[in-house]
C-alpha cells in the first residue's frame, strides 16, 4: 500500500501540516535550550555534563551530573526524540521521495540519537573525546530534521 500526503484530503492536510508546525516549534526550542546550557560549542557540551567547578574564569558554576541525573536525562531523551522522529518517519515515507532517500531521513536520525545520547554518557564517564561525537552526531540529527520536515510540507501542500 502507497499512502501519498498529496493525495489526502484538505482537512487531513492541516491536521498534519500543524502537527508538523508544533514539532518543529518544539524541536528548536529545545536547540534554544541546548544553546543557553554552552551546547554549541565542544567545551560547552563537556561543561554540562561534566561541570566546571575547577575553572577560575567560569560566570556560572557547574557540577558534574548524577548518575541519576543522567539516565533521566538520556532515557527521555531517547524516547521523545525516538517518538518525534518516528512520527516524522512515517510522513517521510508517505511522500515523493525515491526509496532511498526515504530509508536515509527515516534511519539516520536514530543512529544519531544513539550516538549523540551513547556519547553524551561516554563524556560523562570520562571520554573527552565523545564531545565531538556528540556535536557531529547532534548537528546530523537537526539536519535531518529539517530535512524531512521541508518534504513533508512541500508534498502536503503540492498537487499531484
Amino acid at each position: 500500500m502507497n499512502l501519498d500526503l498529496r493525495q489526502f484530503p484538505k482537512s487531513l492536510k492541516i491536521f498534519i501540516g500543524s502537527f508538523l508546525i508544533i514539532l518543529n516549534i518544539g524541536y528548536f526550542t529545545g536547540l534554544g535550550f541546548v544553546a543557553q546550557t554552552g551546547g554549541t560549542h565542544p567545551d560547552g557540551i563537556e561543561e554540562n555534563y561534566n561541570g566546571n567547578e575547577t575553572a577560575e574564569e567560569a560566570m556560572l558554576l557547574k557540577f558534574k551530573k548524577s548518575e541519576r541525573e543522567m539516565l533521566t536525562i538520556i532515557h527521555t531523551h531517547i524516547l521523545s526524540i525516538g517518538f518525534i522522529f518516528a512520527f516524522l518517519g512515517v510522513m517521510v515515507w508517505m511522500t515523493t521521495l525515491t526509496d532511498r532517500w526515504k530509508l536515509l531521513l527515516t534511519v539516520e536520525p536514530f543512529l544519531s540519537l544513539i550516538l549523540t545520547f551513547g556519547g553524551i554518557y561516554m563524556l560523562w564517564s570520562g571520554w573527552s573525546a565523545f564531545k565531538y561525537v556528540v556535536m557531529f552526531s547532534g548537528g546530523l540529527m537537526t539536519l535531518t530534521f529539517c530535512i524531512s520536515s521541508w518534504v513533508v510540507f512541500r508534498n502536503l501542500f503540492t498537487v499531484k
